[in-house]
């Protein structure tokens, strides 16, 4: 893989500030948390002018490092100041209440995902009454492929974002050509049903299901999931009742929005 080019075609270039996105955008891509030095090499940097954008961004609240093993994350700033940009405010807005609703109804914690970068990331959660549910931190980042509702959303996105989220998936790039037009052909599939249901591939014991928030390829989309703890939805819940609900609740939050 070529080295990163850190050259700005633009007149108003500023080099501190375009080192600081650097690093975020780095750390997001990764989804994990790296070290200095993992994180220079990675950015074909210098460890000191590295460290100094570091210690700047630790500063301001953008990362946080872990006193322990040195390591460097991304804390929630960036998320928490996304708050305050349509649509992403509506989208919360419209789509809690009815989150709320559901959880109560079926008897589950449901979560509203979305994008972000090249990862999925846990936008709204609403938590059942239930005394054990699954519970997922909103602002929860998870590698797209490897969960439900992130391979719903990867279904429906445009041709572009789909091949620019695999381009940066290291095991999707090791496929075998054969194995990747089968995934491919998964994704097509998803997206004309419009839904998924599968066992986890995070947490064993879980099964979930995920539809659309949205119209396919749209220009703002979310996936709405649920998440049974019995690697079914239990004896006393009907799967085709709680599909139904889920799918029901989805487009009344799309017509909430306008969509």
């Amino acid at each position: 893989m070529a080295a990163p080019t850190h050259k700005s075609n633009s007149k108003y270039a500023v080099p501190a500030i375009d080192k600081a996105f650097e690093v975020l955008e780095f750390l997001s891509a990764r989804g994990r948390p790296l070290k200095q030095s993992e994180i220079a090499v990675g950015l074909d940097r210098n460890l000191n002018e590295i460290y100094r954008v570091l210690v700047a961004l630790v500063h301001k609240g953008y990362l946080l490092r872990d006193e322990v093993s040195g390591r460097y994350r991304l804390s929630l700033k960036l998320y928490n100041l996304s708050h305050s940009i349509s649509p992403v405010d509506q989208l919360r807005q419209y789509a809690l209440p009815l989150m709320e609703d559901l959880a109560v109804e079926v008897g589950m914690s449901c979560h509203l995902w979305v994008l972000y970068q090249s990862q999925t990331m846990v936008l709204v959660q609403a938590r059942s009454h239930s005394s054990v549910s699954l519970n997922i931190t909103e602002g929860a980042l998870f590698p797209t492929r490897s969960i439900v509702a992130g391979r719903v959303l990867l279904a429906n996105s445009k041709e572009a974002v789909r091949e620019m989220i695999l381009e940066r998936d290291e095991e999707y790039l090791a496929f075998s050509s054969a194995k990747k037009k089968a995934l491919i052909k998964k994704l097509d599939n998803i997206k004309h049903e419009g839904f998924l249901g599968a066992d986890s591939d995070i947490t064993k014991g879980v099964y979930d299901f995920a539809t659309l928030v949205g119209k396919p390829e749209g220009k703002v989309i979310a996936a709405l999931s649920m998440s049974s703890l019995n690697s079914a939805f239990g004896s006393d819940v009907n799967d085709d009742d709680v599909k139904k609900c889920i799918v029901e609740t989805a487009q009344q939050i799309a017509a909430q929005l306008g969509y």
